[in-house]
């Protein structure tokens, strides 16, 4: 499948259209995440503890993970914690939920919101939302979000401009 559209979320919801399992998984491809370990945040779906779980990054080694991508990362998660309740440490890259409910949260955001529209829309929605642990591994390549000042800079403004449409909707 290609999506015509830029942008990660145009990508993500593209993905989400096409499949046609009950319970789909979202995951960077950049071998910062080991595939393996999907199962990991796919049981608590599957056997109806959580509607929406993210796993949460622990790097496997020094440099896995870059200082200010971190920090940024845990602002953000506080930020989320705060507003919305859910017990979350980080806004994972790898996480699973329902595809039908997916679709019913209206997700809008095409670019590097969706996954902050998602879990801010989750919430709305009174999903319980948890978190496992996955491996985070150092990523192949440059990062489109924390490798340029120009993608940081996007990612930063697409998450605030999500975060006060979703607050105000």
């Amino acid at each position: 499948m290609r999506e015509p559209v830029r942008g990660f979320g145009s990508a993500c919801h593209a993905g989400l259209l096409a499949a046609s399992a009950e319970v789909v998984c979202f995951m960077d491809a950049d071998a910062s995440l080991d595939p393996g370990q999907l199962s990991r945040v796919t049981a608590p779906v599957v056997d109806g503890s959580s509607d929406l779980v993210l796993g949460r990054r622990v790097p496997s080694e020094a440099g896995a993970w870059p200082a200010h991508a971190r920090l940024g990362n845990a602002v953000l998660a506080g930020s989320l914690r705060r507003h919305t309740g859910a017990p979350l440490h980080d806004l994972g890259p790898m996480r699973a939920a329902r595809r039908e409910a997916l679709l019913a949260l209206g997700l809008a955001d095409r670019r590097f919101g969706y996954p902050l529209e998602m879990v801010l829309r989750a919430a709305a929605a009174g999903w319980r939302i948890g978190e496992v642990e996955v491996d985070y591994l150092p990523r192949k390549g440059r990062s489109k979000v924390t490798g340029t000042l120009r993608g940081t800079l996007t990612a930063i403004s697409d998450m605030r401009r999500v975060m006060a449409e979703v607050r105000a909707g």
